[in-house]
């Protein structure tokens, strides 16, 4: 099993502000702006039961209407779906090429991470936390169960894939990801797992940027994600001299502020796996 850390979502380039982690401690990844493929609106777009309109007008005014919703892991997200819906996420240029070049497929897992920044409710109206440091956090997994690879004809079966952005492109290397059902691992199906989902609340233990950290980029990590000399290290991190660092039984590593998709292999990293599922089932309930 390959595990990817997947950057998704608002950052500074894509979105212009973090994603929110709201008073409670909920977050919610934002899906970037697209209006060139997407026919989806951010009022569209359903948390909780509202709308996202208002809160990205009060969060990023300047964002226009359409959003780009991939990953789509929660299918409350839009009310209305067609039969036969499940978890999704696609990817085409050279961020698919990376995955291709890696032999990503049935099984592997995807860990989304994306930039996140506290707010707070003034007199109804959100905005960010005076001083509140953005960091980068783990908001969402999904682990792959098909892999559709999307030319001008669409494969056939997928009706309920139709709104979704990749779908509606004819750009070239166009791939779409379709979840699991239930997340397995070892050849055993965690029943109460589903293949895909989101990390509703903040945790310490899902946030990569380390906490004294004077850039979101500086990350801390478990210390097995240390390559040594006799492993690859985590894709586009390559220079263990450059990005990576060893403190007791943990990892800092200046990750790429570039590339959306860091992998590494499980044959490599046995701890991996465990990392990955304990992250999952301690943080996907509400």
């Amino acid at each position: 099993m390959k595990l990817i850390l997947s950057r998704k979502g608002f950052d500074s380039a894509a979105g212009g502000v973090p994603s929110p982690i709201f008073p409670d401690g909920r977050m919610l990844s934002l899906p970037i702006p697209d209006n060139i493929k997407s026919g989806t609106k951010y009022v569209d777009i359903f948390y909780n039961g509202k709308s996202l309109g208002p809160l990205i007008e009060q969060l990023a005014s300047k964002i226009k209407s359409h959003a780009h919703l991939d990953p789509d892991l929660v299918k409350e997200s839009l009310q209305s779906r067609e039969d036969g819906w499940r978890p999704i996420f696609g990817q085409s240029g050279a961020a698919q090429g990376h995955l291709h070049n890696n032999d990503i497929s049935t099984g592997d897992l995807f860990l989304f991470f994306g930039l996140f920044q506290n707010i707070e409710e003034r007199e109804g109206v959100y905005t960010r936390v005076p001083k509140s440091k953005p960091r980068h956090v783990i908001w969402g997994w999904m682990q792959v169960d098909k892999v559709l690879h999307l030319g001008i004809n669409k494969p056939d079966g997928y009706k309920w894939a139709e709104y979704h952005p990749h779908f509606r492109s004819d750009e070239p290397n166009n791939v779409v990801y379709i979840a699991k059902p239930q997340l397995e691992i070892n050849g055993i199906i965690l029943k109460d797992v589903p293949g895909a989902g989101v990390l509703p609340r903040y945790s310490s233990e899902l946030q990569l940027t380390a906490q004294d950290a004077d850039k979101v980029t500086d990350w801390e990590l478990p210390g097995w994600f240390y390559p040594g000399e006799s492993r690859k290290p985590l894709t586009f991190h390559p220079n263990l001299q450059r990005s990576w660092n060893l403190h007791g039984n943990r990892t800092k590593l200046k990750a790429a502020s570039r590339g959306q998709e860091f992998i590494i292999d499980s044959q490599e990293y046995p701890e991996a796996i465990s990392w990955a599922c304990d992250l999952i089932t301690n943080h996907s309930q509400a």
